[in-house]
């Protein structure tokens, strides 16, 4: 089997695969039928209204993710896992029976927004750890690889499908077919085999500060906290697609559901290529996630100047790309380097600052498209990533003491080397003895 598929070797992974996509299609479907509902008919054409309901479904993660983490890190996974997917099927099956029968309005979608970001809140965490007991530890970052492809090939079928069904049976039948989806996942964590799951230590229950605990570890690991600081900026400003791609089919080239589909499909082409590369890499460093957060944030700078919709619509294939490639590299880096009685806290303190800068920045996002124009909706995702990585990548190679050096024809063409204080002080004087000879020679010249 080809290294980037080595996890579905494994019976209960492949369960948890075919389970996830299901699940993930319809989910990226309710998100583009959800969207569209509020910006179409529920509203007149509001990036502010879009940015509220983003808001209140990402808001719990920030508020609940913490303790989500604790009860992660306490809790079987498998059952927890269980319930909250039985609590957002239900949800969505309710919101399509409300659009359905015609009585829908805004602040319903807010609510039925806000408690699936509660109980999204609690499932997210464990999520992310539980791939962690299907797989061996040396394929952890392959399997977290492989969920992100799954999770980019349901964006790049969910969005065009979700555009289809909205304009042939409309937005309520979408809501209905995401909530039956969830049955998938259910139906894959009941198939799996208990005596081959790799039960991860779980924190000892009635401990007090266990919280305060995983605050301290993730403070006391600069690596992570770089990787949080610029996961939440770029992710507060830049991965707003959902906004910034209606309100540019919208309201920039005039386009209706179905094209505004085709732009999630055609951004997940770049996602699910930046997933299978990942899942190739053994071990994905600080480097990689600033580098992407770089090459994301040119690249949204280019898609934010493109004059047409078809152009605008390549250009979401290196955003893509540039994004999940981010993305991946800081998950697996901070799952791989945290010791898993910790796992569920560190991993819920990311999705907590990664997740929960949503709400912050999706009604700034949105205003910004309102006053400004949509194009300074995508501009400014650029613009903050572009600042956040740049300066981050300054402060690591200076605090780490952060050597790199450059090859043009030999590879690899660029080599990163963490210096001793004793390889540093060597290094300055070289430089002092260098520039020394240097002036020596320009004054020799000179005389």
């Amino acid at each position: 089997m080809s290294p980037t598929f080595a996890s579905l070797r494994y019976p209960n992974y492949r369960l948890w695969f075919a389970g996830a996509l299901l699940s993930n299609t319809g989910t990226w479907m309710q998100r583009v039928a959800q969207d569209w509902l509020v910006l179409t008919r529920l509203s007149d054409n509001s990036g502010v209204a879009v940015g509220v309901v983003t808001a209140l479904q990402f808001l719990p993660t920030l508020l609940l993710s913490a303790w989500a983490g604790v009860l992660a890190d306490r809790m079987p996974r498998r059952l927890l896992l269980v319930m909250t997917q039985l609590a957002q099927g239900a949800l969505a099956l309710g919101l399509g029976a409300l659009v359905l029968s015609g009585h829908a309005e805004l602040w319903h979608v807010y609510v039925f927004a806000l408690l699936l970001g509660v109980v999204s809140a609690f499932d997210g965490p464990v999520r992310q750890i539980f791939v962690a007991e299907l797989v061996p530890a040396d394929k952890l970052p392959n399997a977290v690889g492989l969920n992100s492809a799954s999770f980019n090939a349901a964006r790049l079928i969910g969005p065009g499908l979700a555009g289809l069904l909205i304009a042939w049976v409309g937005s309520g039948w979408v809501f209905v077919i995401n909530g039956l989806s969830y049955a998938a996942t259910i139906f894959a964590l009941a198939l799996m085999q208990t005596s081959e799951l790799r039960e991860l230590p779980r924190a000892a229950g009635g401990r007090r500060g266990q919280l305060r605990e995983g605050l301290r570890y993730v403070r006391g690991r600069s690596d992570i906290m770089v990787i949080m600081v610029v996961m939440g900026v770029v992710s507060t400003f830049g991965l707003n697609f959902q906004l910034t791609s209606a309100m540019m089919a919208r309201t920039v080239f005039g386009k209706g559901a179905g094209e505004y589909g085709i732009l999630g499909s055609v951004l997940a082409i770049g996602s699910l290529s930046g997933a299978l590369l990942a899942a190739r890499r053994e071990r994905p460093r600080v480097r990689l996630v600033l580098g992407a957060a770089l090459a994301f944030g040119v690249a949204m700078g280019v898609q934010a100047m493109m004059p047409t919709y078809l152009l605008y619509t390549v250009m979401c294939i290196p955003v893509g790309l540039a994004s999940l490639t981010m993305m991946t590299a800081a998950n697996s880096a901070i799952q791989t380097s945290t010791t898993p009685q910790m796992r569920g806290r560190v991993m819920a303190l990311y999705m907590m600052v990664f997740i929960g800068a949503t709400p912050i920045g999706s009604p700034i996002v949105g205003w910004v498209a309102e006053q400004f124009g949509a194009r300074w909706s995508v501009g400014i995702g650029s613009i903050g990533t572009l600042l956040i990585a740049g300066g981050a990548a300054l402060w690591a190679r200076r605090a780490w003491n952060v050597e790199v050096h450059y090859h043009l024809r030999a590879r690899p063409h660029v080599e990163v080397r963490y210096l001793t204080l004793t390889q540093e002080r060597e290094v300055r004087e070289e430089a002092a003895l260098a520039l020394a000879d240097q002036r020596a020679r320009d004054d020799a010249s000179a005389a």
